[in-house]
């Protein structure tokens, strides 16, 4: 936190899981039925130069666990194991990478969001839900918490409130999708939601989650990650990337709040079939690679990949930022 030079992220894991012909109802379930894959992948993404992996927790809560018909029981089991393959793939590799513990957003809007518990999963079962994941963490020894993917600034909100008392740095990530002002034609990000990045940030500030004091204190990280725009390409994988960054980056300056690091890690554009019927991605590592310059100029200083981004993509990120260190 305290150095000057990016933290190169890692990539896509889901994704990684899929290539090895893995695929399970929750991807959380590989660290109990595949724990060898597991710690290769991380393996693979330190070997490619990342300084920093996340846990293969981001659907590890009992809500997901629920909703691919597995034992809620089995979430702080399934939590403790990603750390610890993590750890194992860190010890391997004889150097030093911090570990991030995935949270991801529940499965379904929230009650703060839809108004009410017919439609919303009550806001004490978030709640809950991510304390369980969270504290399990920590108490296993994250490195910082990584809240991602996350739709509704009100639940990164509540996660927030829950991961403060773990005292371990906290990274929120928000996904976004283009949409534009009809009066002013102004184009602002924004979650599916309805969120921007300034309602965020006014968000983590007010009192409403925090019992008076502002949740804003307690973030070292703000950022994007994930996003892809079907018809949209300037949209899509690392210009998202660096449009969503620089928005942040305004909505911060606007407050007056200064000392927040960002964090981006897009998808390698938009999945695609090929003539295999298997998935693939349109942004190759090159191409993402050529815009690491212009994603440090933003003011990312976490740098990584989300969906369909590969070890591939992460080592010509390595070489881009290399670049500009000697530059």
């Amino acid at each position: 936190m305290k150095s000057e030079e990016p933290i190169l992220y890692d990539g896509g894991f889901g994704s990684q899981l899929f290539a090895r012909d893995i695929e399970l109802t929750n991807s959380a379930l590989a660290n109990d039925l595949h724990p060898t894959a597991v710690i290769d992948i991380h393996s693979d993404y330190i070997k490619a130069g990342a300084e920093a992996i996340g846990t293969n927790t981001f659907v590890a809560s009992p809500l997901h666990l629920e909703m691919a018909g597995q034992d809620l029981s089995d979430a702080k089991r399934l939590t403790r194991l990603a750390v610890q393959h993590a750890k194992a793939a860190v010890a391997q590799s004889d150097r030093d990478v911090y570990i991030a513990g995935s949270v991801g957003p529940s499965p379904g809007a929230i009650e703060a969001d839809s108004g009410d518990t017919t439609f919303g999963i009550p806001n004490a079962d978030a709640r809950e839900a991510h304390k369980l994941v969270i504290h399990t963490l920590a108490e296993e020894g994250v490195d910082f918490l990584c809240l991602e993917t996350m739709f509704s600034a009100k639940e990164a909100a509540i996660a927030v409130e829950v991961a403060r008392e773990t005292g371990i740095p906290i990274a929120v990530n928000m996904t976004y999708k283009w949409t534009k002002e009809r009066r002013t034609g102004n184009i602002i990000y924004r979650t599916d939601w309805g969120n921007s990045p300034a309602d965020l940030i006014d968000i983590l500030m007010n009192d409403e989650f925090s019992g008076g004091d502002s949740l804003l204190a307690s973030v070292s990280i703000l950022g994007v990650n994930c996003g892809a725009e079907s018809r949209r390409d300037e949209h899509t994988g690392m210009p998202y990337a660096i449009a969503g960054t620089q928005q942040l980056h305004t909505a911060l300056s606007e407050t007056g709040i200064a000392g927040k690091r960002m964090m981006a890690y897009p998808n390698a554009g938009m999945p695609k079939l090929d003539e295999n019927h298997q998935t693939v991605y349109t942004q190759t590592p090159m191409d993402m690679a050529s815009y690491v310059p212009a994603l440090i100029e933003a003011g990312a200083y976490l740098i990584g990949g989300c969906c369909g981004t590969t070890p591939a993509h992460i080592k010509a990120f390595r070489e881009a930022i290399t670049s500009c260190r000697s530059t």
